[in-house]
């Protein structure tokens, strides 16, 4: 999956709840039940076509668990995912980390066991005031949308591309029919974006902090799913599940709830 970009490409609408924040989402205790966005970015690592599919069978575990739970879910990419609901983020953000899996590939003949590894990142909501950008540090391009086969669908230039100059992240958006509001969707992901590259650098200023409970950065390796033994471990708390298939269904919700208990 490339990283470098973000497409947007189905059912963003904006939340008129202006109150969440990454602060808010990390401090509720399961006491308030507050509407919040989370973005799930999801990137295919160790394992080639492996990864890449081990990838997608995550962002539809997650997009099921997120229905199962009433939420709405937008899928903004191939690799990319907005929902929204009460207490998202604060049931997701324990999901970031290096994911391995065990299994054999559909498209191995000699039925050998691969190891493939893909990496999550849960991103909050982050408020304008939260994120200092300036503008001048901004390179907005802007281009006529297109369908996936690659069929200008505007006449208009609508869809945006923005590149923050200083650490060369870039983003698009092309969901909405007006440039301002795809203009709008692409700061909000910016903003999640270098929020989380600035709780990564205050991590590794930190070289010889180890919390036993891990730090939930996307290089951390937190769970092995191993297909050929039906078992999932989770390597933060020591703790396996048996059901695999059930679970990579999108039923999270025992898992999840133990690591809000353990890990809060």
């Amino acid at each position: 999956m490339d990283n470098s970009k973000i497409n947007y490409q189905q059912n963003y609408q904006p939340e008129n709840n202006s109150s969440t924040s990454h602060q808010k989402a990390y401090n509720t205790e399961g006491s308030a039940k507050t509407l919040q966005k989370a973005y799930i970015e999801i990137r295919g690592a160790t394992g080639g076509d492996e990864a890449k599919l081990w990838g997608g069978d995550l962002l539809r575990m997650y997009m099921r668990y997120a229905i199962k739970r009433g939420w709405k879910v937008s899928q903004l990419s191939d690799s990319i995912l907005q929902i929204v609901g009460v207490s998202a983020f604060d049931a997701l953000k324990n999901e970031s980390g290096v994911h391995r899996v065990q299994r054999v590939p559909a498209t191995e003949k000699r039925g050998r066991i691969h190891t493939s590894t893909a990496t999550v990142a849960v991103l909050p909501e982050i408020k304008e005031s939260e994120v200092n950008i300036n503008p001048q540090d901004l390179d907005w391009q802007f281009y006529r949308a297109s369908t996936q086969g690659g069929q200008n669908v505007q006449k208009v230039s609508t869809a945006v591309r923005l590149t923050h100059r200083p650490t060369g992240i870039v983003v698009t958006a092309q969901e909405e029919r007006f440039q301002e509001r795809n203009r709008e969707i692409a700061l909000d992901l910016l903003r999640a974006k270098l929020w989380e590259r600035e709780e990564e650098r205050k991590m590794a200023e930190i070289a010889d902090y180890r919390s036993p409970i891990g730090r939930g950065m996307r290089a951390e390796k937190i769970r092995t799913y191993n297909f050929p033994q039906n078992r999932i471990t989770d390597h933060r708390i020591g703790k396996s599940f048996g059901n695999l298939e059930s679970i990579v269904d999108g039923n999270l919700d025992k898992i999840i709830d133990l690591l809000q208990e353990k890990l809060q």
